[in-house]
């Protein structure tokens, strides 16, 4: 390797790929590099020629190029072969073979699931910014949004930005360092849709095998209320799921959401917890108007307390936010927004709660150092 050749692989070492999050270098995404006596030409490989992320790459390598260099470059944009594509398939899959679900028995991954008895409570509002502050504070964070018939998520984050096919590989894209896919991705305008049950077990699996997520640290669902088709293939599909119960202080409420927690039960989730929203308005004095009645959300966590004989927490109390409603319409969730609204301390008090917990002893990965 030439010393030019030697400083322009150092420099691009630095330019991540915004959808594989991984250096360039390492994904053979650097092609020749040319020398002449007044310029230094260098090819940059997309996986494929409509890469929605085509010009953010291009101008991170200008950047790099030019911080390294100067001037007296020059970009080649190309596509990757048919060979190169398959090569990093497999280098990204790694040990998965094709169509394989990577969150079974074994894996290093966490996965909640937000779910709620009843639409409306703030579930899917919840989960973005739960998502959002995990990847905040430097953790892998991947996101599907569930709900197949009311999909919210992409709204909620101000994701505009569709996948990239791999041919049988799919590319989530990225936003506020969150992986994030939803069936709204993939159909025109506000197209609702009308599926039965196989069809919505097949869209679940296909999130979890075809989406290339990379090693996560946490995957964090968004649940349809209720407790239907999607809750029993997400049961059959995530053996090592904890389901976060979402509930409002309405004792009617709690009812609906007490039975969203023991139908995770029955498909072999733990419940981490419960979460109770809109749980008060905080007055200029510092007091607590609880609009919507008290209560509901210690009487979800006893209920599923003695059903389980385990401790089931009542997590935290989010209060009204009007900040919150505003974040959640303009698509910024409220803990980049105004972390410091009281809603936002709440938020990001789950978040830290669920980084707390602890992988089963049978899912960790153990590194072990031999001789």
């Amino acid at each position: 390797m030439s010393e030019v050749k030697a400083r322009v692989i150092k420099a691009l070492s630095q330019v991540i790929d915004p959808e594989l999050r991984r250096p360039i270098t390492e994904l053979g995404m650097v092609g020749d590099v040319l020398e002449s006596a007044d310029v230094i030409e260098v090819a940059i490989k997309l996986t494929v020629s409509h890469c929605p992320a085509a010009n953010e790459i291009e101008d991170k390598v200008s950047t790099a190029l030019k911080e390294e260099f100067g001037s007296g470059f020059k970009i080649n944009m190309q596509v990757m072969s048919p060979e190169e594509l398959n090569d990093l398939k497999a280098m990204l899959r790694g040990s998965h073979e094709p169509k394989t679900n990577p969150f079974t028995e074994g894996t290093s991954t966490r996965v909640f699931l937000f779910g709620s008895g009843k639409g409306g409570v703030g579930k899917s509002t919840i989960t973005a910014n739960v998502a959002v502050q995990l990847a905040k504070i430097g953790y892998s964070v991947g996101l599907i949004d569930g709900d197949i018939f009311g999909f919210s998520i992409p709204d909620q984050l101000g994701l505009t930005a569709k996948p990239t096919r791999l041919d049988d590989m799919i590319l989530p894209p990225v936003i506020h360092g969150v992986k994030v896919i939803s069936i709204g991705m993939f159909l025109p305008g506000n197209e609702p849709v009308a599926w039965r049950g196989p069809m919505l077990h097949k869209a679940i699996e296909q999130f979890l095998t075809d989406v290339y997520w990379g090693q996560l640290d946490f995957l964090l669902i968004d649940m349809p209320p209720g407790t239907g088709d999607v809750a029993i293939s997400v049961g059959q599909l995530l053996p090592t799921a904890k389901s976060i119960v979402i509930t409002t202080p309405q004792l009617s409420a709690a009812v609906v959401a007490e039975r969203s927690g023991t139908a995770g039960l029955k498909t072999g989730q733990d419940i981490f917890g419960v979460v109770e929203n809109s749980s008060y308005l905080l007055q200029a004095d510092g007091s607590k108007l609880a609009l919507y009645g008290s209560g509901g959300g210690e009487t979800v966590a006893l209920s599923l307390s003695e059903r389980t004989g385990k401790s089931v927490p009542l997590l935290v109390q989010i209060p009204i936010s009007a900040e919150l409603t505003k974040s959640s319409d303009a698509g910024l969730p409220l803990v980049l927004s105004n972390p410091e609204d009281p809603a936002s301390l709440n938020l990001i008090q789950l978040a830290n709660k669920i980084t707390e917990d602890k992988l089963p002893q049978s899912s960790r990965t153990l590194n072990v150092k031999v001789g």
